[in-house]
Formats: C-alpha cells, sequence, structure tokens
C-alpha cells in the first residue's frame, strides 16, 4: 500500500479500492494475507474503525474472508469478481456517456470505433 487518500471519497472507500487494485496487480494473491486494521491505519493515521469498514466492504462483496485468529486474506476467485464488477461498472459510468456523447455531436459507430482503432494506448 503506497497510495496516498484524497479527498475525493470516502476515505473507507479509499482503502477498499487500493485493496481491490493490489489484487488486481497480482500484488496480493488468492489466499494471501491482507494487512491488517491496525497496520492500516497506523500507516494512514486514519481511524481503525475506518480501516475495518474498508476491510469490511470487501468482505461483504467475497472479495476478503476472515481466518479466525490469523487475520483477513483473500478469497478464491477474487481476481474475476473484481473484474467482472469494475467491467460493469466501466460501462455504465464510461462506454454510456461516451457513445452519448459521440452521438450528441454526429459521431457514428464507426468513426468511434475507428478513434478506438487508433488510439496506441491499448
Amino acid at each position: 500500500m503506497i497510495e496516498n487518500l484524497g479527498e475525493d471519497k470516502s476515505i473507507y472507500l479509499q482503502i477498499s479500492e487500493m485493496i481491490e487494485d493490489e489484487i488486481l496487480r497480482d500484488i496480493l494473491r488468492e489466499e494471501e494475507q491482507v494487512p491488517s486494521t491496525t497496520e492500516l491505519s497506523k500507516f494512514y493515521k486514519i481511524n481503525p474503525a475506518t480501516a475495518a469498514k474498508g476491510i469490511n466492504l470487501l468482505v461483504d462483496k467475497g472479495i476478503l474472508y476472515k481466518k479466525r485468529g490469523i487475520g483477513m486474506f483473500v478469497c478464491e476467485g477474487a481476481k474475476a469478481t473484481i473484474q467482472e464488477t469494475r467491467k460493469t461498472s466501466f460501462y455504465e459510468n464510461y462506454v454510456k456517456k461516451i457513445i452519448s456523447e459521440a452521438k450528441l455531436i454526429g459521431i457514428d459507430k464507426a468513426e468511434l470505433k475507428k478513434m478506438i482503432d487508433d488510439t496506441n494506448e491499448l
């Protein structure tokens, strides 16, 4: 965990997204232990309850699970679950808006596809 916390969204959401990002980047792998709420709270200088809220959000999503007396671990299939959730979110939050804006300014499907194909970013 090396990212800085911003002010654009709740801290517990940022904690949960950072852990998800580390799972997606294979920094945290399935069945691997994640930092404790104490470690997170000390590292980010936040309330332990806030760190716990971020962790519990991932438990509720089926991304993390608790081994009693040991700590929290990444669930089997967590990476695929995160990818699927984020793909859906990406479509809803970005693709639909791009298509809507393209229609508004007169860009047809072929031209939009060409723009994407011509982009060397992917």
